[in-house]
């Protein structure tokens, strides 16, 4: 049966997507990246659709899911490398991705999930700090 690779890179797991993913390959996507987030922890989650020039509802739905199932998971989703034609479909869907962020390419989408795990940990720190002050 056909994988697509997830790599773990630090706090973050990195997939591309390097062909036309059909139904099962989509869900089989979707439930390997939250059994990955889960078994590692990852705070993560960088998906390059480069590659795709055709994305219908199924795998709109699909990208929206992973990003809504990470998120329940303490972990923040990008979507990078989105081609024009992509970006028209999914509007023109009405498919707005919720809990997924987008970015330009690789390192843009990298440089968003730093900034949102940065700002998250900082959050965490200080409702902690807060919590030991009432105590």
């Amino acid at each position: 049966m056909d994988r697509i690779p997830i790599l773990r890179m630090g706090k973050f797991l990195l997939v591309t997507i390097q062909i036309d993913l059909y139904d099962r390959l989509a869900t089989n996507l979707e439930t390997d990246l939250v059994y990955m987030v889960n078994k590692t922890g990852a705070r993560g989650v960088l998906i390059d659709i480069s590659a795709l020039s055709i994305v219908d509802s199924f795998m709109g739905r699909i990208l929206g899911n992973i990003g809504s199932m990470a998120r329940i998971m303490d972990a923040e989703t990008v979507v990078v490398g989105m081609q024009p034609a992509v970006a028209i479909t999914l509007v023109e869907l009405g498919l707005e991705l919720k809990g997924v962020h987008t970015a330009l390419n690789v390192e843009k989408g990298m440089e968003l999930l730093q900034k949102k795990i940065n700002g998250l940990d900082d959050e965490e720190d200080e409702i902690a700090a807060n919590e030991d002050s009432t105590d």
